[in-house]
C-alpha cells in the first residue's frame, strides 16, 4: 500500500512543533547544539570533514546512515563472541560514567531526580545481549534445519527526553547484540548528553574492536530529518519511543516500524489487598524518577471500604496528602487548554518535577523527603485521563471492584501498556488481566515489578506496544532465517 506522505508530513509537523514547545519549556540550550568540545574529538573526526560533532555524532541524515552502514558491514564479519564483548564493554562504559552522565542528563533535561537517573544508567548491565540468540535445531530422517536470528541491518531510531541516554543504550546493547548498527535522532532537550554518550561509545569501540561509528545521531532534529529518516532507503528498520502523534507518523511509513507508544497505567486495589504493600508498592512506582516512566502508576481506583487506611498507610510511607483547594490549584497550574480545541493538555513545564515544586503550585509547603503528593479526585479529572509524568498521583473512590475495574479500563484508553492491581483473589486478578490485555500486568507490586526491579524478567526503555513487540529484547531486532539442509547432516 503506498505511502500516505501527506499524513506523514502532518504529524511529523505536529510532533516537531511540540518538541519544540517542550525544549523552549524546558530551557535547555540544545536548539543551536553547543556541544562542548569532547578530548579526542578532532583526531577521531573523518578527514573528509563531513559535519561531525563529535564520532558519530552527524548535522546531516545521509552521513549518518552512510558510517552506520560502513559500521553495521564491519560488525557483520565478527563472531558472536565479538558482539558479546561489544556488548559488555557498552555496559563497562555506562556503568563507569553513570554518574558524570547522569548529572549531565539532569542538568541538560531538568526532569526527573538525579539519584535515580544514576540508577537507571547502573541498572543497564542487567540487559540481555547475545544470550538471546539461541538456535533452534530440527534434525530427521530427510536432513537438519537451523533457525538464526539475522540482523536488518541500519536501524533508525528516535529517543525520548525522559530516559535519553538510558534508551539509546539499551537499544544499542540489544541492537548490536543482534547486528545491526544505531542511526539515532534525539530529543532535543537531550541532544548533548545523549551525543556525549555515542561519541565515548563509538571511541571505545573503535580503538578495541576497529569498527567505527556503530551508533551514530543526527543533531539538531529538524522535521526534514525526522522525514527523512522515516522515508530513508539506507534504514531497514523504524524503532521510535514518544507519544500517540510520533507513534502514528512512524506506523505511517513504508517501513517496519517498532513503536513504543504511550501509556497511562491504572492501578485498582480491592478491599483484599495487603494495604501496607499496595500503599509502598504505589510509592516506589509512582514517585520513581517523579513518574517519567512510561510504566509508572498514574491514577489508584480503590474501593470505598478500604481506601482511607490506603491513604493513610500511604501518608506514612512518604506520600502527602493534598486537600481538594490543594488539588485545585495543582491542576490550575500542571494543564492548560489547548491552542485548538480547548482542551486541558499537560503543561510541559511540571513534567518531571520534584514534589516540592508541585506542592508550591498548590499552595502548601512539604517536607523535603516527599516521595510523592496524593489527592482525592474524581474519574474524569485531568490528572485521571492525562499521561501527566508527575510525582501527583489521584486517588479515585469506587463503591466496589467491578467499578474500580471499569473506571481502570477507561482511564487507560485502550493503549494496551500498563496496569497493575492490588488484590488477594486470583479471580479478581485474572478478571482485570484478561479485560486490560496489556502488555504488562504487575499483581501485587511496583510497576518496575514488570522490568526485573522486585520482578523476574529483563530491563527495557522501549515497550512496544502499539506494534505488539512488548519488552523489547535481543530477538526484537532480528529476522528470521531458517537455513536447511536437505538430506544431509542427518544425526538421527
Amino acid at each position: 500500500m503506498p505511502m500516505d506522505t501527506t499524513l506523514v508530513t502532518e504529524v511529523v509537523t505536529e510532533v516537531m512543533r511540540r518538541l519544540s514547545e517542550r525544549h523552549a519549556a524546558t530551557g535547555s540550550r540544545s536548539s543551536s547544539y553547543p556541544y562542548p568540545r569532547i578530548r579526542g574529538e578532532e583526531e577521531n573526526a573523518p578527514r573528509s570533514g563531513a559535519g561531525e560533532r563529535g564520532p558519530g555524532v552527524y548535522d546531516k541524515l545521509d552521513d549518518a546512515v552512510t558510517a552506520a552502514g560502513q559500521a553495521q558491514k564491519k560488525l557483520e564479519a565478527l563472531t558472536l563472541d565479538d558482539r558479546d564483548a561489544i556488548v559488555k564493554l557498552i555496559k563497562t562504559t555506562v556503568l563507569e560514567k553513570a554518574r558524570e552522565w547522569g548529572e549531565l542528563e539532569f542538568n541538560e533535561t531538568m526532569i526527573g531526580r538525579l539519584d535515580h537517573k544514576i540508577e537507571k544508567l547502573q541498572a543497564l548491565e542487567k540487559i540481555p545481549g547475545v544470550e538471546f540468540l539461541m538456535t533452534r535445531a530440527y534434525s530427521g530422517s530427510r536432513g537438519l534445519s537451523l533457525d538464526e536470528f539475522a540482523p536488518f541491518g541500519v536501524i533508525g531510531c528516535i529517543t525520548p527526553v525522559t530516559h535519553s541516554i538510558p534508551t539509546l543504550t539499551c537499544n544499542a546493547i540489544n541492537m548490536i547484540a543482534s547486528g545491526n548498527s544505531l542511526v539515532i535522532i534525539p530529543h532535543p532537550s537531550g541532544a548533548n548528553c545523549a551525543a556525549v554518550a555515542i561519541a565515548e561509545y563509538n571511541r571505545r569501540i573503535a580503538a578495541r574492536f576497529g569498527i567505527d561509528r556503530l551508533l551514530t545521531a543526527v543533531t539538531p532534529p529538524t522535521l526534514e530529518v525526522a522525514e527523512s529518516l522515516f522515508k530513508h532507503r539506507g534504514v531497514a528498520l523504524l524503532v521510535v519511543t514518544g507519544g500517540a502523534q510520533l507513534a502514528r507518523a512512524a506506523l505511517a511509513a513504508q517501513k517496519r516500524a517498532i513503536v513504543a507508544g504511550p501509556g497511562n497505567p491504572p492501578v485498582v486495589v480491592d478491599e483484599t489487598a495487603c494495604l501496607a504493600n499496595a500503599a509502598s508498592s504505589i510509592i516506589k512506582g509512582a514517585a520513581y524518577d517523579n513518574n517519567l516512566l512510561c510504566i509508572g502508576e498514574k491514577a489508584v481506583f480503590c474501593v470505598q471500604s478500604v481506601i482511607d487506611e490506603l491513604i493513610s498507610r500511604m501518608e506514612r510511607g512518604g506520600a502527602f496528602l493534598l486537600n481538594e483547594t490543594q488539588v485545585q490549584n495543582l491542576a490550575k497550574a500542571a494543564f492548560r487548554p489547548h491552542p485548538r480545541d480547548g482542551h486541558m493538555v499537560v503543561n510541559k513545564e511540571f513534567v518531571g518535577k520534584d514534589p516540592v515544586v508541585l506542592a508550591e503550585a498548590a499552595g502548601v509547603k512539604i517536607p523535603p523527603t516527599t516521595q510523592l503528593l496524593i489527592g482525592r479526585t474524581n474519574a474524569d479529572h485531568p490528572f485521571v485521563v492525562e499521561e501527566q509524568m508527575m510525582p501527583f498521583v489521584p486517588l479515585v473512590n469506587a463503591q466496589d471492584v467491578d467499578e474500580a475495574i471499569a473506571m481502570a479500563l477507561a482511564t487507560e484508553h485502550g493503549y494496551r501498556h500498563t496496569a497493575i492491581i492490588h488484590s488477594r483473589r486470583t479471580d479478581t486478578i485474572t478478571k482485570f488481566a484478561r479485560l486490560a490485555n496489556t502488555t504488562i500486568f504487575v499483581a501485587n507490586g511496583p510497576s518496575t515489578a514488570a522490568l526485573g526491579s522486585g520482578g523476574e524478567g529483563w530491563g527495557s526503555y522501549s515497550i512496544a506496544t502499539p506494534t505488539g513487540e512488548g519488552i523489547t529484547n535481543p530477538l526484537t531486532f532480528t529476522r528470521f532465517r531458517r537455513v536447511a539442509f536437505s538430506g544431509m547432516l542427518r544425526t538421527i
